[in-house]
């Protein structure tokens, strides 16, 4: 006869996701930009070219306050606009060659050092966390579909 599972304390696990988020954000710290502008370049870079539209939907910004933050990208040479294939009128936004080279130095940065953190672990927490990569993978999908 098996023991059933302990019920679930989502507050207990809202509080551990946030406390991992703080300390996996910070992992990366090949240059020093504010959270908007990582945010901007990595969710390009993860969802390919979008409208400043779409952006506004993922970033939390009011769209006066990411059109200022997407110009100034595009001064930087981060970010490129071109027109939308599918509508003359839109925009695209999308990363050049430097804004990509930040996103995947901050990947493999984050990549190094919690590799370091993994290596520390026993087998057992390696084979839990392994595990635990999947159901949040699929809760990310349950908060992107939403």
């Amino acid at each position: 006869m098996s023991t059933p599972p302990a019920p679930l304390d989502v507050d207990e696990l809202a509080t551990v996701i946030e406390d991992f988020t703080t300390v996996f954000i910070r992992l990366a710290s090949v240059q020093r930009f504010n959270f908007s502008t990582l945010s901007v370049l990595h969710t390009l870079g993860r969802n390919g070219p979008c409208r400043l539209t779409d952006l506004t939907a993922t970033e939390q910004l009011k769209q006066p306050a990411l059109t200022s933050l997407v110009a100034k990208l595009e001064r930087q040479g981060l970010v490129s606009r071109r027109s939308d294939p599918s509508d003359g009128r839109a925009v695209l936004l999308s990363l050049t060659k430097d804004g990509w080279e930040i996103v995947r130095g901050r990947h493999a940065k984050r990549v190094a050092n919690l590799s370091q953190l993994v290596d520390r672990l026993t087998d057992q927490e390696r084979e839990v966390l392994a595990a635990a990569a999947g159901v949040l993978t699929r809760l990310t999908e349950l908060a992107t579909d939403d």
